[in-house]
């Protein structure tokens, strides 16, 4: 059994900031890539932000040089710090990880969201 949780979500005003955490837990061997995903009301699921074990990250061009992915391997933790926060940024935001539980095992789990809403 794999859990992901997350914390951090809230209202803010446009050009605030927040930080998401986001804790693994359960029977994990190691944790590949972690990462950040929206959505929207009436929208897809949008990727957000990933980051690699080795630390290597990636960002949707919509939140390049606002928001900031980091990661803890020995905690099984990832955050998201997001400054300048917009309108638009409002979603549910989820955190996701593909996970080696064992020898030959691996999956991606989801959280269950956690909501950010800002205001204009």
């Amino acid at each position: 059994q794999v859990q992901l949780v997350e914390s951090g979500g809230g209202l803010v005003q446009a050009g605030g900031s927040l930080t998401l955490s986001c804790a693994a837990s359960g029977s994990i061997f190691f944790i590949n890539t972690m990462g950040w995903y929206r959505q929207a009301p009436g929208k897809q699921r949008e990727l957000v932000s990933t980051i690699t074990r080795g630390g290597v990250t990636n960002y949707a061009d919509s939140v390049k040089g606002r928001f900031t992915i980091s990661r803890d391997n020995a905690k099984n933790t990832v955050n998201l710090q997001m400054d300048s926060l917009k309108p638009e940024d409002t979603a549910l935001y989820y955190c996701n990880a593909d996970i080696n539980t064992g020898r030959f095992k691996f999956g991606n789990y989801w959280g269950q969201g956690t909501q950010v809403t800002v205001s204009s």
